[in-house]
């Protein structure tokens, strides 16, 4: 090891530090009180012999400490991630350390550290939790580790490990523990009238005993002939739509809730609610929308379309620009032909914005069936709710009741123009907008 490692590698600790100011004090009340000075240097030379000795045991030796970092291979937007930290002691004696991983700057974290204490030669595991709150690639540093003795005196710094890139994709993890083949067989829409449909396609569904009114040509012979009773084949009535997801990526998608922008919640809520649209059997497509259309998905459902979904949805963002609704309708007419049920993720703050983009809401109704998702303010709501007892808070109350008001008059605007709508709040977007394509499907709407 050279001059110029060791001193990049040597760290004085704090028990260091305090012991060399006792020293410092003894040798300035020695100046009254002349029998501790001899105190003084004996401690001072003591206090050296122990710091040479620890030097010897943690630098004198090529033994080191290993680490080892295992990271997802990919991390979910808005859940807690476990990282992995495996950690080797090559040492003959014990250590106490104090581990510092270099995590990726999105995190904003400045006082990540985890003590440990090691035996000799043993292996040891630990495991932290991040949470991302932005979607995009997510770069991991190196993992420092300081190592001491029992003396606590100095420690010795082994950084190992090497940079890692993992990638933040939506909240897949929130997908992977809903059952969504569950919520895609529940009755759970009350009140929707189901429409019969004449006629039938082949897809197979199950075999089932035969009752009086089933089809005698959906006999199945050789089932009927192992249970000697009638079976029949029953199949699903086709329903397989067209379903695209639109997410607005204008600068009224940033507005925070909870560490996440309202883009976010959407990208979020869009992978759960087209997951559940291929387990029902309907075609999953989606795109984003600002100036322009990108990101462009056309409906499918392929096996790998849900792969394919999220990695469009990856790495979408903010332009901080005014969307164009006109220019939404205008492609919409030209590149999606088929009649399909459009979910449009956006946000209205006002009347104004709401009436300035009505016609092409509507033009797209003509064409698709189109059902508009947009956002209610909670802070607004608190607002509304509070007491007010100064003339401000009088006023503020009041902007916050007419603002609420507007809300649940956009609603009845786009209801009197043939558009369906969902007002809702972020954190229960995912599950809501489900709900609400359940229904229409249910419905028989589409």
């Amino acid at each position: 090891m050279s001059i110029k490692q060791f001193f990049e590698q040597l760290f004085l600790t704090k028990r260091m530090f305090f012991l060399l100011l006792g020293v410092v004090v003894l040798f300035t009340l020695s100046y009254v009180l002349e029998p501790l000075y001899d105190v003084a240097w004996y401690a001072f030379f003591a206090l050296l012999f122990f710091t040479g000795t620890e030097i010897i045991l943690l630098f004198a030796t090529k033994r080191k400490i290993v680490v080892s970092r295992v990271v997802p291979e990919k991390l979910s937007n808005g859940d807690d991630n476990h990282v992995y930290l495996h950690i080797e002691n090559e040492f003959r004696w014990k250590l106490y350390t104090h581990i510092i991983d270099e995590l990726p700057i999105q995190f904003q974290s400045r006082d990540f550290g985890h003590d440990m204490s090691l035996n000799p030669g043993s292996n040891n595991r630990f495991h932290y939790i991040v949470r991302p709150l932005v979607r995009g690639v997510f770069e991991f540093g190196f993992v420092h580790v300081y190592a001491s003795t029992l003396l606590g005196l100095v420690q010795r710094r082994f950084s190992s490990g090497n940079k890692q890139n993992t990638k933040c994709y939506p909240a897949f993890l929130t997908l992977r523990n809903m059952d969504i083949r569950a919520v895609a067989n529940e009755q759970l829409v009350l009140g929707s009238r189901k429409i019969r449909r004449i006629g039938s396609t082949m897809e197979f569904e199950q075999i089932k005993e035969y009752v009086l009114g089933d089809d005698i040509r959906t006999i199945n012979w050789k089932s009927s002939a192992k249970r000697s009773q009638l079976m029949v084949n029953q199949y699903q009535d086709e329903k397989s739509q067209d379903i695209y997801v639109a997410i607005d990526t204008g600068r009224t998608m940033e507005m925070p809730f909870n560490g996440l922008s309202l883009l976010d919640y959407s990208v979020n809520a869009s992978l759960m609610m087209l997951s559940l649209v291929l387990a029902k059997y309907d075609r999953a497509g989606m795109f984003t929308f600002g100036k322009k259309i990108d990101n462009l998905i056309v409906a499918e459902k392929r096996p790998m379309q849900l792969q394919k979904i999220m990695e469009g949805l990856y790495n979408i963002e903010t332009n901080f620009e005014e969307s164009s609704f006109s220019t939404l309708y205008a492609q919409l007419k030209r590149r999606i032909s088929h009649r399909s049920l459009v979910v449009l993720f956006t946000n209205f703050e006002t009347m104004d914005g709401l009436q300035r983009n009505l016609p092409f809401l509507v033009g797209i109704a003509k064409q698709h069936l189109l059902l508009v998702v947009f956002f209610k303010n909670e802070e607004i709501g608190k607002i509304a709710q509070q007491e007010a007892i100064t003339i401000d808070e009088v006023a503020e109350k009041i902007i916050a009741g007419k603002m609420e008001y507007d809300k649940r008059v956009m609603v009845r605007e786009l209801a009197r123009h043939g558009i369906l709508s969902l007002l809702t709040t972020p954190e229960a977007l995912s599950i809501d907008v489900m709900n609400k394509y359940l229904e229409v499907k249910a419905s028989g709407m589409i």
